[in-house]
C-alpha cells in the first residue's frame, strides 16, 4: 500500500509543479499531461475502497504517462533537427551558388540576354568572365566590362577553344578556325 501511497504523493507534487508551470508556457503538451495526471488522480481518489484498483493498472498508465511525455519531447527534438537541416541546406544551396559562380572566372561564355521590352529580340554576348560576384541573392559575371547575370548563361568553354558545348544552333557565329 505505501507504493501506491508514494505514487500518489509523486502524481500530486508532479500535478501541482505543472500547473505552476502552465502560467509560463503557452504549450499544449503541458496541458496535456496536467490533463493526464488530474485524471489519473481523481481515478485514485474515487476508487471503491472496497475494490481497490490493482498495482498493474495504476503502472500501465504510468508508463503511458511516462511514453507520451518522452514522445513529447522527441517531437520538440525532430523540430529542433528539422529546423537545423533546413538552415544548413539554405546555406548549402547559396554557397554551391557562390562556387558555381566563381568558377567561371576564365572561362568564355555565350549569354542570351533578353529584350528590354516586349518583342525586343534577344541579344547575344560572348566574351570572357573576368570577374564573378554575388549580389541580390544571384550569381553575376562581368564580361566585356558589362555584369551579367548568370542565369543568361547558355554556354561555358574553356578560354581559347572553339566547342560551343551548350549552344543550340551556333547562332553566335563561328570563329572560322580551322583544323589544318
Amino acid at each position: 500500500m505505501s507504493v501506491i501511497s508514494n505514487e500518489i504523493t509523486t502524481m500530486q507534487n508532479q500535478t501541482a509543479f505543472n500547473k505552476t508551470e502552465v502560467g509560463r508556457t503557452t504549450s499544449s503538451d503541458t496541458s496535456d499531461a496536467n490533463m493526464f495526471l488530474t485524471l489519473m488522480l481523481q481515478q485514485l481518489q474515487n476508487q471503491d475502497p472496497t475494490q481497490p484498483t490493482d498495482n498493474t493498472e495504476w503502472l500501465a498508465q504510468l508508463a503511458q504517462y511516462s511514453s507520451l511525455e518522452q514522445m513529447t519531447q522527441m517531437n520538440e527534438g525532430l523540430g529542433d533537427c528539422m529546423a537545423y537541416l533546413s538552415a544548413m541546406y539554405t546555406d548549402m544551396a547559396a554557397n554551391a551558388e557562390i562556387t558555381q559562380t566563381l568558377s567561371m572566372i576564365g572561362k568564355e561564355v555565350t549569354l542570351k540576354i533578353p529584350g528590354e521590352k516586349e518583342g525586343d529580340d534577344e541579344q547575344v554576348v560572348t566574351g570572357v568572365v573576368t570577374e564573378a560576384s554575388f549580389e541580390e541573392g544571384t550569381g553575376k559575371v562581368k564580361v566585356n566590362g558589362e555584369y551579367y547575370s548568370i542565369a543568361n548563361i547558355v554556354s561555358i568553354r574553356q578560354d581559347g577553344t572553339s566547342d560551343n558545348v551548350g549552344n543550340n544552333s551556333g547562332s553566335t557565329g563561328d570563329t572560322g578556325k580551322s583544323a589544318a
